[in-house]
């Protein structure tokens, strides 16, 4: 069987061993902390995956959709910068994700807002730097 790629966060684990547990399957959407949950959004920009995007967003922020990668764009690396737990049911992650499209280069720098309810983590919305 062949090994699972790495997953696209940057974790150092496999895809299988880190976000894919929350894209899919029994722990599916239960990611234990808000910065497992960024990681896993982040894998799921990478992978398409806007389903899984939206049902993390919290629904006071959410969109009412999300457009797929544009053709060519390719994601080049996540840098968790640090995290903070506010208290038991909010914190913050800031991360740096880069990407290039069209060989222009871009890189995001976020700091963003996360709450837990009904025991779910949800993205609210960020600062970008």
């Amino acid at each position: 069987m062949p090994a699972s790629p790495p997953c696209p966060c940057a974790s150092g684990h496999s895809y299988a061993a880190c976000c894919q547990r929350w894209h899919e399957g029994p722990r599916r959407l239960l990611a234990p902390d808000a910065a497992s949950l960024m990681r896993s959004r982040y894998s799921a920009f990478v992978l398409d995956r806007l389903d899984y995007l939206l049902e993390t967003w919290h629904p006071d922020t959410r969109p009412s959709g999300l457009e797929p990668n544009p053709p060519g764009l390719k994601w080049l690396g996540l840098d968790v910068r640090g995290h903070a737990q506010q208290d038991a049911d909010h914190a913050t992650v800031e991360f740096v994700a880069r990407s290039r499209l069209q060989g222009r280069a871009s890189r995001l720098h976020e700091t963003s807002r996360f709450v837990r309810q009904d025991g779910r983590w949800f993205y609210v919305d960020g600062d970008i730097a």
